[in-house]
């Protein structure tokens, strides 16, 4: 038995609202009829992304991307990406165009999965989200993958951007933040398990099995340093358990491995 938050009503199957998430009566179950304070999110995406644009806090450094469609943005962060991580291989033509198909094929599963990851939960969560480039992030790739030879690679692109669940709330809480941001590094530790399974399979699934591993790997512990905007800062404030628990094995299997 539960009572309608609107009314007052005892209702014994109460409704729940997709926006609000509390329980109401069959005459208040619309947002409509019990004036939902999140009834924004029920309209068109585009309604919703003008009605934030200009509150979104965008961190220090960051600029409102070019590209406007996300899709675009997604591919341009993957490519500079793919390149980046086939450096060392650019004074060799022909090894560095087979490298980087196999870079954009390891790397493109696993960051187009971190990010969807995040925009998936936050909007499970209630909120909007969305992929925005950061157009500095992806210079500075670039310039510490061609100064390093490849060894040293900068992994912050862009990031999905939370647009929080009511239009009177300006923040999330650390909860809700450390699961959207846990679950990007969790899906590239996944996607590293499968490549380490893919690599048992032969010559040139090794290979490609290997480049998976160690570039899904990188990513999980590159993303989980607890510092600035970095998903390990997040997870860090929520949980230090959960964040020890990922952050370390990740580091230390790093570490422990050769460069490939």
């Amino acid at each position: 038995m539960a009572r309608c938050e609107f009314c007052g009503a005892e209702v014994d199957f109460p409704f729940i609202c997709s926006y609000c998430r509390r329980p109401y009566c069959v005459s208040h179950r619309l947002p409509e009829a019990h004036e939902c304070p999140n009834i924004i999110f029920a309209r068109p995406p585009n309604y919703v992304r003008e009605v934030f644009e200009d509150r979104l806090e965008v961190p220090e450094g960051h600029v409102r991307p070019i590209l406007t469609s996300e899709l675009k943005q997604l591919l341009l962060a993957w490519l500079v990406l793919g390149f980046c991580f086939s450096v060392r291989d650019l004074t060799t033509p022909r090894l560095f165009f087979t490298t980087l198909l196999i870079s954009l094929g390891t790397l493109g599963l696993g960051f187009i999965g971190h990010e969807l990851a995040h925009r998936y939960v936050a909007r499970r969560l209630g909120c909007w989200a969305e992929f925005r480039v950061w157009p500095m992030g992806l210079i500075m790739a670039l310039i510490f993958a061609l100064a390093s030879g490849g060894r040293v690679i900068f992994a912050a692109p862009g990031a999905v951007y939370i647009f929080p669940r009511s239009p009177f709330s300006y923040r999330i809480s650390d909860r809700e933040n450390g699961l959207i941001s846990v679950s990007g590094p969790i899906t590239n530790i996944g996607i590293t398990l499968l490549f380490l399974i893919i690599s048992r399979f032969g010559t040139v699934f090794n290979l490609i099995g290997t480049k998976g591993f160690y570039v899904n790997l990188w990513l999980a512990a590159f993303n989980l340093i607890p510092f600035g905007v970095m998903d390990g800062q997040k997870v860090f404030n929520w949980n230090k358990t959960v964040w020890a628990l990922l952050t370390i094995p990740a580091w230390i299997i790093l570490f422990t491995l050769p460069v490939i």
